[in-house]
């Protein structure tokens, strides 16, 4: 390894919803974080780990930054907030088919006090005309002093390469890290809550995504080298278990179904997954319960 290498930490900020997971998959070519059109998905800080021939970038997808409803909602904003001290870059992610807000504001009001370089990373740019993003751009840019700004769309993986130059020009020379073939540092158990937990939002509707936990009980292999996973979906309400159940057990077999190919896809196996669902009132509110399910 030569003393050009470069590591360091990069934390991927923005408002709830602006493709931050979707990004962070790209980059990494597999599936990590999970990925939902309902906001607020993202619930723990995930490390995900691209490793290069020059650099190993440390990507922290965190919970997206809005105003708080409940200590659920607290850990996330706290755990988000707290990572803008931990990194070398900062990439703040916002949606080029929504306007500049409150929500978006309310994140910069927080960088303006942050000493790290920020990368504006304005996504989502397959979906509009190309002349409407250099006006973008000049509002935000008016807004704050970004290191650099680099127009993408995770999806269609349009200037991720270029996005990748611009992170290194702010790493320092150091090493590697982690193994060349590890893409995550979570436990194989929060990777697969999580994946389960996806294809939860995905069928559900309303409030009951954000009431929604997943446990894993038990991994265990059998004989044949198949995995045979346990897992209780968590709800706060006796209505929204039957929501998730759906008529004669559907919308479970569904998720099942899902969550179980993107498991054996990740983990290179053939799984049986066992899916339960239970209720633990008011979860999100109860400090014990939030540990157990660990948001510390």
């Amino acid at each position: 390894m030569t003393s050009e290498h470069k590591s360091g930490f990069v934390s991927v900020i923005g408002r709830p919803n602006v493709g931050k997971s979707t990004l962070i998959n790209s980059l990494i070519g597999q599936k990590v974080v999970i990925m939902s059109d309902k906001p607020q998905t993202t619930r723990n800080k995930i490390l995900c780990v691209l490793t290069l021939d020059d650099a190993q970038i440390l990507f922290i997808d965190t919970p997206g930054i809005h105003k708080p409803l409940h200590k659920l909602g607290e850990y996330m904003v706290k755990t988000a907030e707290n990572t803008l001290k931990e990194v070398e870059v900062i990439l703040f992610v916002v949606d080029a088919t929504e306007d500049l807000g409150a929500g978006e504001r309310y994140i910069l009001e927080r960088l303006a006090a942050v000493k790290t370089p920020v990368l504006l990373v304005v996504n989502k740019i397959d979906l509009i005309p190309k002349q409407q993003v250099l006006p973008i751009i000049q509002k935000y840019t008016s807004c704050h002093d970004f290191a650099g700004v680099v127009p993408i769309s995770a999806k269609e993986h349009t200037n991720l390469e270029g996005l990748v130059t611009e992170i290194k020009k702010y790493l320092e020379p150091g090493p590697q890290y982690y193994p060349s073939d590890m893409i995550t540092d979570q436990p194989e158990r929060l990777v697969i809550a999580e994946l389960i937990r996806e294809k939860v939002l995905h069928v559900t509707r309303e409030e009951i995504p954000h009431a929604i936990a997943v446990d894993i009980e038990e991994i265990t292999t059998r004989p044949n080298d198949d995995l045979f996973i346990r897992a209780v979906v968590y709800v706060e309400r006796d209505s929204q278990k039957g929501i998730v159940i759906g008529a004669g057990g559907k919308l479970l077999k569904e998720i099942g179904q899902a969550a179980r190919a993107d498991i054996e896809n990740l983990l290179g196996s053939r799984v049986y997954l066992d899916l339960w669902v239970k209720v633990k009132k008011d979860w999100r509110n109860r400090d014990n319960i939030l540990r157990t399910f660990g948001y510390d």
